[in-house]
């Protein structure tokens, strides 16, 4: 299995053109009553940032940090307790009449459901059920390590989306061994539930960020639209190689620059292929998916990631309404043929939120 070579770390994260977080900074709240309110914090194992333009309630950011926990607690695979622990643990009690099949939440099983559609679209390069093996790949243990062969060959055994069946809220277990990880579009789902939220309670204008998701409610209090910017490669987190121009769309990130560790010279980064066990290594640094929702895209960016450039790039232009951003290995940009036609792209002078 070839590995890349360990290259200069490219952080190519969608963030909030001139206004991004460093990754390593403390969870803050921030307020400033003349532009807008903001809180920030640290959830879902990543910085969670919600900023408001066009309302001064600041129980509306606190709803929305409590959103988060109470989806943390249905879709965490490690939180004990968490629906999802539970489920994968076999400590749900089962339907009645049998020993293999659990009702689940309606917002879990929408997930699954979701998670294996994808599945079914990308020929097998997204799999959800693959626990046994991200169990094995600790990225964020202080010293992470490659897991040996064999414990990799055994959990392959274990994983697969064929011993996974979902009937409305029922889910269906073919081995006692299967697990299920939902991270791959669990950021993406929660960051559409905020957004429902925020527009319930009449917010027009706002920003959600998730780590690398990112979704825009509306346009800015003046009408213009959100500045949204993908980073440079070996530059400073605020310089961007691409700066878009969205409105009420999501944009989400998936790279090797997310979660990663070196050994022996060699990058392991969290986007794992369900076939081999290891990382994917091909020809492709990071996707970037435009879409009107961001499970879609979360699902998407790591779809097309698994798939390569070619067929990723085939893949993603057959879908209606979206747009993508990939960047190989050698740092060049491309842009899926519908992107330059409904996505502005802006010079990176001048940039800001």
């Amino acid at each position: 299995m070839k590995i890349k070579k360990l290259i200069p770390l490219v952080f190519l994260a969608v963030s909030l053109a001139g206004c991004g977080i460093p990754q390593k900074e403390q969870p803050k709240a921030v307020s400033d009553e003349q532009d807008f309110i903001r809180s920030t914090d640290f959830k879902l194992n990543t910085v969670v940032t919600v900023t408001i333009y066009d309302s001064r309630d600041q129980t509306l950011l606190e709803d929305c940090m409590k959103l988060c926990d109470k989806y943390e607690a249905v879709f965490s695979r490690t939180m004990p307790g968490s629906e999802l622990y539970q489920l994968n643990h076999r400590e749900l009690p089962p339907v009645p009449g049998t020993s293999t099949a659990y009702s689940v939440s309606e917002e879990l099983a929408e997930l699954i459901s979701l998670g294996l559609d994808y599945r079914e679209s990308s020929d097998g390069a997204f799999d959800i059920a693959i626990a046994p093996l991200t169990e094995l790949w600790d990225f964020t243990a202080e010293s992470p390590k490659v897991p040996e062969p064999e414990d990799i060959r055994n959990a392959l055994k274990k994983c697969g989306f064929e011993k996974v069946q979902i009937d409305g809220q029922k889910v269906t277990f073919t081995s006692p061994d299967t697990a299920l990880d939902l991270g791959a579009v669990a950021k993406g789902y929660i960051a559409d539930q905020i957004k429902e939220y925020l527009l319930s309670k009449g917010v027009e204008s706002a920003i959600i960020s998730l780590g690398g998701n990112v979704v825009c409610i509306g346009s800015r209090p003046d009408g213009t639209p959100f500045k949204i910017g993908i980073q440079k490669p070996f530059a400073d987190r605020n310089e961007t190689a691409a700066v878009m121009e969205i409105e009420d769309k999501s944009v989400v990130s998936s790279g090797i620059y997310e979660r990663y560790f070196e050994e022996d010279g060699t990058l392991y980064h969290h986007i794992l292929n369900p076939a081999s066990g290891y990382p994917y290594d091909n020809d492709l640094i990071s996707v970037t998916i435009i879409s009107d929702k961001s499970v879609d895209g979360d699902a998407l960016s790591t779809t097309c990631f698994a798939l390569g450039y070619e067929k990723g790039m085939e893949y993603v232009q057959k879908l209606k309404d979206v747009q993508a951003v990939f960047i190989t290995e050698d740092y060049e940009l491309h842009y899926t043929e519908n992107f330059r036609r409904t996505i502005p792209l802006l010079p990176r002078e001048g940039q800001g939120t």
